[in-house]
């Protein structure tokens, strides 16, 4: 029987070849090999699973609960090979943590965003010229960050207006038609991103001074620089609206623009949700709550339907 180092291995590679990237389950179930060595064991029980999932008292329940869901679900690829093998049972360390409560961007906040961006203080001419291109690449097209900051000079069809975004979240690969004017903006970043670097090769479409892929880290620090200068955070606030509210923003407007036209975005919902990448549709239909306006928009053409038919 392998060892369950080399199961954890097995495992992260028959999940990965499904499209799941697992990095934080790489990290975890490597200290919950090495916890179950330091025990002078490499059997898998209930016991050995809630203390490693509590082992660090600093954290809080939602984490443990994290931890816990990930050695369950080993232990349930390891038990195939091992009867002996528990598996923990669902809802021992019970915790849903709270969705962030979406922010929907009014117009006069995002072009003051790009505003600033445009106008960042930088030793690098390159750098407000990224920002604000890619901001506005979110805007404009709901992209999560991970796939704009990924793209590479290939994903780019100028021809046919195109950008291609492959191995996303769940694995699949995914087309996304650019707008003339979007298009217009991007030539111009290559464009001076090309000048910059003088002919030396890049491989990203976006790129740091030094050209390099930029760093996710960077980019939430800068958004929140830019994001208090207008007023949208508070300086020492550590909370505010963040860059994923702006795929929220662009569902949202898809899915009233379509209420607005008198369509079906019940019947035209499949084709945002595989617009945005996502696994299911039902991922697509939390952008319907929590949103007034989407609300009243759908009442409206609910009772418009209603009175047709009486």
């Amino acid at each position: 029987m392998r060892t369950p180092q080399q199961a954890v291995v097995d495992y992260l590679s028959l999940r990965r070849g499904l499209g799941f990237k697992l990095e934080k389950h790489e990290v975890c179930l490597g200290e919950f090999v090495s916890f179950l060595k330091k025990r002078g064991t490499s059997r898998i029980t209930t016991q050995l699973a809630l203390q490693f999932a509590t082992l660090h008292r600093d954290q809080q329940l939602a984490e443990w609960a994290v931890r816990l869901s990930i050695v369950r679900g080993f232990a349930c690829y390891r038990s195939g090979a091992d009867p002996a093998t528990e598996i923990p049972p669902p809802g021992l360390l019970p915790n849903r943590p709270p969705r962030a409560q979406p922010y929907l961007y009014s117009e006069d906040e995002i072009r003051r965003l790009l505003t600033v961006a445009k106008n960042l203080s930088s030793v690098c001419s390159l750098r407000p010229r990224t920002y604000y291109c890619l901001l506005r690449l979110l805007v404009v097209t709901g992209m999560r960050l991970g796939e704009v900051i990924n793209l590479q000079l290939q994903d780019v069809d100028w021809a046919e207006g195109l950008l291609t975004i492959r191995n996303t979240k769940f694995g699949k690969s995914r087309l996304i038609p650019l707008h003339p004017s979007t298009q217009k903006i991007l030539a111009e970043y290559a464009k001076h991103r090309d000048q910059f670097f003088a002919g030396r090769p890049v491989q990203h479409f976006f790129v740091s001074s030094r050209g390099n892929r930029l760093d996710k880290g960077d980019i939430h620090r800068t958004f929140y620089v830019l994001s208090r200068q207008i007023g949208l955070r508070a300086p020492s606030a550590s909370r505010g609206p963040r860059l994923h509210d702006f795929r929220h923003r662009f569902a949202v407007q898809t899915l009233l623009r379509w209420y607005r036209r008198g369509e079906d975005p019940e019947r035209r919902l499949p084709v945002l949700s595989t617009y945005l990448g996502h696994a299911h549709v039902t991922d697509t239909y939390w952008y319907l709550t929590n949103t007034p306006e989407l609300m009243t928009a759908a009442g409206k053409l609910l009772e418009k339907r209603w009175k047709g038919v009486i």
